[in-house]
């Protein structure tokens, strides 16, 4: 079986909050949305953020719980993003979860929570490469 993700989807509580978060803190583009879906063409997989009461019908699975013991990252190039994606992020209503900081194995992040709770770490990690088509490469 081949390793690859092809969606993450993401229980949303408000969907216009949602994209707007999305669009104008991260610059992302929807490539589908209707009343309760929205998706964005990431590189190599799709992410959607799905009204919580339809992802729930879709999955037939009540008491979807948030925020959970997971987080997604978005890795910048160089240290210098970490911050400024950080404010973009936070002036389209995220919330600030840890300032960023050095961790003692290496690199610059931070944490932001989406309007849903969802936890976000922007990071820039000096062993990973990012191509020009936002391909991440782990290294050590």
């Amino acid at each position: 079986m081949q390793q690859q993700i092809s969606i993450i989807t993401l229980g949303i509580a408000d969907l216009a909050r949602s994209r707007s978060f999305y669009v104008e803190g991260f610059g992302w583009r929807p490539v589908f949305e209707n009343d309760e879906i929205i998706f964005y063409q990431m590189n190599g997989f799709v992410l959607g953020t799905f009204s919580k009461p339809a992802l729930e019908q879709d999955m037939n699975r009540t008491g979807l719980l948030a925020p959970g013991a997971f987080s997604l990252a978005h890795n910048v190039p160089d240290p210098e993003e970490v911050e400024p994606v950080m404010k973009r992020l936070l002036a389209a209503g995220g919330r600030l979860l840890r300032k960023a900081d050095a961790p003692t194995h290496g690199g610059f992040r931070g944490y932001v929570a989406d309007p849903d709770d969802h936890a976000w770490e922007i990071a820039w990690n000096p062993a990973w490469t990012i191509d020009d088509r936002g391909q991440v490469t782990f290294g050590l």
